[in-house]
């Protein structure tokens, strides 16, 4: 297996495609957090504009320590917003606390994507954890030349692509936050030009979910070609 020259290329491109999206993200960050907006509202109160533009009541706005760790907690209705986005009234700032409001928006309305999404992250959680346990398992066994190998190579393929599905769950309701943030945004608090930066940080950002689940998926498609479910061959 970890001989296979196949195996490292698939890492190798999948560290490749993070690292891309993740300069592009902080690029992209950087950039747009250096200039402000003509309203001059922080990232804190646009979010609670928005949040009332939507009637969506109920939600605790909060800062929290670190960079780039803004996310929306549907379990507590709490928005955390990092300390560079709470209180900056910057293109960035504004753009990343409108994109997870666009999450809580979602929570109010019932949007499904949410809701399988979030239904969804224990399998994920548990697919994730063991799911390499019983492909090196199903490997010991012999794969699929032998009745037990055969078992474990479908019970771990099965739970790996568990945490390929959350990913590929996640891609519209990323899409959608942002969608409504930037539909939100565009006129009553950003001009055109304020609009365009905010969406190219949240256009940026959208290129992590992507990445992880391109990683993801070739990483499930070469396990399962690996164990010889996709025509390949156990050695």
């Amino acid at each position: 297996m970890i001989f296979d020259p196949i195996y490292w290329v698939v890492i190798g491109l999948g560290m490749a495609l993070s690292l891309w999206a993740q300069a592009k993200v902080k690029g992209a960050f950087n950039k747009y957090s250096q200039i402000g907006t003509r309203a001059g509202y922080t990232g804190e109160q646009i979010a609670r504009r928005i949040l009332a533009d939507n009637g969506v009541q109920g939600v605790t706005v909060k800062s929290v320590p670190g960079r780039m760790t803004d996310h929306y907690d549907p379990s507590t209705r709490t928005l955390r917003l990092s300390e560079p986005v709470y209180g900056s009234s910057s293109m960035a700032a504004v753009g990343v606390a409108a994109h997870e409001v666009g999450h809580a928006i979602q929570h109010a309305t019932g949007y499904a994507p949410l809701k399988f999404r979030s239904a969804w992250v224990p399998a994920a959680n548990f697919g994730g954890g063991i799911s390499m346990f019983v492909i090196f398992g199903a490997f010991m066994m012999g794969g699929m030349a032998t009745a037990i190998g055969s078992q474990l190579a479908w019970a771990g393929i099965a739970l790996f692509a568990a945490t390929t599905v959350f990913t590929l769950i996640t891609l519209p309701v990323e899409f959608d936050a942002s969608s409504r943030a930037l539909a939100t945004l565009s006129g009553r608090y950003l001009s055109d030009e304020e609009l365009a930066g905010a969406r190219k940080v949240l256009n940026a950002a959208a290129l992590t979910y992507v990445a992880a689940f391109i990683t993801s998926l070739l990483t499930l498609l070469y396990w399962a070609h690996a164990l010889g479910l996709l025509g390949g061959r156990d050695d």
